[in-house]
């Protein structure tokens, strides 16, 4: 009989914009039930990134297949409907700075010992010790401070990126970490800290370029695995831009010339091996940059096409979002919630055979599920409202 993944798992979810809640989001992804502590009396501030009378667009991406109770830690009812959900939970997320947990009381030495089981996973920004443990930390620091963004920008004129790069791929990490410890925990009964970081997520997901310096001494700038890869990006005749990935193969560069109707550059002595087209890159570059002037991208992409040469159209989220090879893989699903209305997403990487995919729920208002999750715990309904006339909950 087919199941959901993570059916019957629980988590516990204090951690606020991406990187808790993109792991948190993608063991919901896999049937997890996740519950999301949020503080009062405004909740988690990703909520308000952008202009939405619900919530914005970024936080309803990281939180669908969620539930949203909204509690005050620092409140000891508080703390103590805490600790009685990690008490029969799962897995615990949070993203704290150090040292916060555990000044809740909600440190892992404190929640292992009332729950063996449990599966904690802690991220920073930098690591729980060390000279930068204490800093704050958020995405751009993350792609500066592991040496992603060297790779992506240049030095001399630096920008930063328009996505939170080091965010996702420290939540990502954090979900593969919390699934590692799932398994392990299989097979020895019981539960484990995981650890991760803006920092060394970031710098283990481009170890690929730390590994060319380990090696050779030489410092990778924007441009190093473009001409390792000789890989192009060019405008073509009416603006719209195009990319070419030769890689290693010499096939897709014969086909590249052929496309082009330059098979003479096969033998200039600057193109003739890959290792000289290495050197001459920006030779190379403008020679073919001046050639894709000459025609529009789809005619381009046909002739490239015809001589298998790895190339597509570079493409921005409106025009991804239409492309038929993306409707055909159906990656785009959509939510219901009772206020907010018809909602879409970008939905789950990864697909399963004989196995549920679990479809995707809206997005909690703040406080949604506060009175259901504590009515779970046999709070009664006056207990409830007393609470929330003290500021310890809110109900959405």
């Amino acid at each position: 009989m087919p199941v959901s993944a993570l059916a019957d798992i629980t988590v516990i979810e204090c951690s606020t914009f991406v990187t808790g809640p993109y792991a948190a989001a993608l063991l919901a992804d896999l049937g997890a039930r996740v519950i999301k502590i949020e503080t009062p009396p405004d909740g988690d501030p990703y909520r308000y990134f952008a202009p939405d009378p619900y919530f914005s667009p970024n936080f309803a991406h990281l939180n669908r297949n969620k539930e949203s109770l909204v509690l005050d830690l620092k409140a000891n009812e508080g703390k103590e409907i805490c600790v009685e959900l990690i008490k029969k939970a799962d897995v615990f997320v949070e993203n704290f700075r150090p040292g916060t947990a555990e000044r809740l009381g909600l440190g892992y030495g404190a929640l292992r010992s009332l729950n063996s089981h449990l599966v904690y996973c802690s991220i920073s920004a930098f690591g729980q010790g060390g000279p930068y443990a204490d800093k704050p930390g958020f995405d751009t620091l993350g792609q500066a401070m592991s040496g992603l963004l060297s790779v992506l920008t240049d030095p001399a004129e630096p920008k930063v990126m328009g996505i939170a790069l080091s965010d996702y791929v420290t939540g990502l990490s954090a979900g593969y970490g919390i699934l590692g410890a799932l398994l392990a925990r299989q097979k020895k009964g019981e539960g484990c800290k995981v650890e991760t970081s803006l920092l060394q997520s970031t710098l283990s997901f481009i170890g690929e370029a730390a590994a060319g310096y380990l090696r050779t001494g030489e410092i990778p700038n924007r441009l190093a695995r473009v001409r390792n890869a000789h890989a192009f990006a060019f405008l073509a005749k009416d603006g719209l831009p195009l990319v070419i990935h030769c890689s290693v193969p010499e096939k897709f560069w014969l086909g590249l010339l052929q496309a082009v109707d330059q098979k003479e550059l096969a033998e200039d002595k600057r193109f003739k091996s890959r290792s000289d087209r290495r050197s001459h890159y920006a030779e190379l570059h403008a020679e073919l940059s001046a050639l894709f002037s000459s025609r529009t991208r789809d005619e381009w992409l046909k002739r490239l096409e015809e001589n298998d040469v790895p190339a597509g159209p570079l493409y921005n989220i409106a025009e991804v979002l239409s492309d038929p090879q993306v409707q055909h893989l159906g990656l785009v699903e959509e939510a219901q919630h009772p206020k907010a209305g018809k909602l879409k997403f970008v939905r789950s990487a990864v697909n399963y055979t004989d196995l549920i995919r679990k479809e995707a729920s809206a997005p909690p208002l703040l406080g949604e599920g506060t009175a259901t999750i504590l009515a779970e715990l046999g709070y009664t309904k006056a207990a409830i409202n007393e609470l929330e006339a003290r500021g310890v909950i809110k109900i959405g």
